[in-house]
């Protein structure tokens, strides 16, 4: 224990940290009771004070971009800038409470041993502190700051995703196109321990539920050799760790993305290709070499102009964030430029236009062609 301090204490005097670690739990209750302790010196010393919080400055003006050394591929990372919480300013001092009280949650759930997700914190903390909590975004900034201040992930707070149903204790998956598919659990030790086994040659991340279980009804996966993958919009961390599990054990296979000719669209694959700086520290965390199928510009020949819609002002929020990140590649960017430009915007169900059986067609012949960026 007392090793685990002195690393700890080491850790709060590097300012150069920028990144969440994933760490044993007696590390992350170390790196706690450091922050507690240095609360409590400042307190009782000769000038007491009330300490502020130092976290790493989530904003999208400390983000930076890096490359992987072997892909090249960029990946989003916080720079080593700071924000404070305190509790001397009225407009920080719940939050500086806040903190303290997700911690003391998350230092009684390592000790337990046991996991929960960011709802069941919601609930406990709305019952044992209901002056501070009175929603489920608060908690889940405050987990965010927690994690700024221990950059730990929240895997090592015991804070999990929720559950999508995978059967308990389920070791093995067979990812061969025969299977019908398997829901996604939230418990990420149990997906980093699964056994993946594989004939497929492509990995097809779909951006909606709809359009996963056309293929899979259409059974895709046996004219293309192919896992087909779906978070439901924008991609939860169980799909995006399942994911990267899968390009690590299958770096063969290319990823190929199918969503919406829209910012939205294009913002989900961006997602899964770079991260996320709503993920804070761990926004780099997953990020895959995902190659853009469609919708894409060129394809617009392939549906009538009648199934075209118009951009709502949500959409030209997001294109504008977008064409502000230095990440977009200059191919992505020059399509969000066609979408702005024309105002328009098409849904991946307009090729049903074709028949309702072109959707697979449609995906073979763009792989046959190699026709991804």
């Amino acid at each position: 224990m007392e090793d685990l301090c002195r690393s700890s204490l080491a850790f709060f005097s590097d300012q150069q940290l920028y990144y969440a670690d994933v760490l044993c739990p007696s590390e992350v209750r170390a790196r706690m009771e450091v922050a507690v302790l240095n609360f409590l010196r400042i307190l009782n010393s000769p000038e007491p004070a009330i300490s502020l919080l130092p976290l790493i400055d989530r904003r999208s003006s400390n983000t930076r971009v890096s490359s992987g050394l072997l892909t090249g591929v960029p990946w989003i990372f916080l720079s080593h800038s700071f924000c404070t919480r305190s509790l001397m300013k009225a407009n920080a001092a719940k939050a500086f409470v806040r903190v303290w009280k997700v911690m003391e949650l998350c230092f009684q759930i390592l000790v337990e041993g046991k996991q929960v997700t960011q709802r069941e914190l919601f609930y406990k903390l709305l019952c044992t502190s209901p002056d501070y909590f009175s929603s489920q975004l608060q908690v889940n900034k405050t987990i965010q700051d927690v994690v700024a201040l221990l950059q730990c992930s929240r895997y090592s707070l015991g804070i999990i995703a929720s559950s999508r149903g995978l059967e308990p204790g389920k070791e093995e998956i067979d990812c061969s196109t025969s299977s019908s598919g398997y829901a996604i659990s939230g418990d990420l030790s149990l997906l980093d321990n699964l056994v993946m086994r594989t004939n497929a040659r492509y990995i097809i991340v779909v951006e909606k539920h709809a359009i996963f279980q056309r293929l899979v009804e259409d059974r895709v996966f046996n004219q293309i050799p192919s896992i087909i993958i779906t978070a439901r919009g924008y991609p939860d961390i169980a799909t995006r760790f399942l994911l990267h599990r899968m390009s690590r054990n299958f770096p063969e296979l290319p990823i190929l993305a199918l969503v919406d000719w829209n910012p939205a669209g294009l913002a989900i694959l961006c997602t899964f290709k770079f991260g996320s700086i709503g993920m804070g520290l761990e926004a780099y965390r997953y990020a895959c070499n995902v190659k853009w199928l469609g919708l894409r510009g060129d394809d617009l020949a392939l549906i009538p102009q009648e199934s075209l819609t118009q951009l709502k002002p949500k959409d030209l929020q997001i294109a504008k964030s977008l064409m502000s990140s230095e990440i977009l590649q200059e191919n992505y960017r020059e399509e969000l430029q066609v979408m702005t430009q024309s105002g328009r915007r098409a849904e991946i169900e307009a090729l049903y236009f074709n028949g309702y059986d072109y959707l697979g067609k449609y995906i073979a012949k763009k792989i046959v062609q190699a026709d991804y960026i």
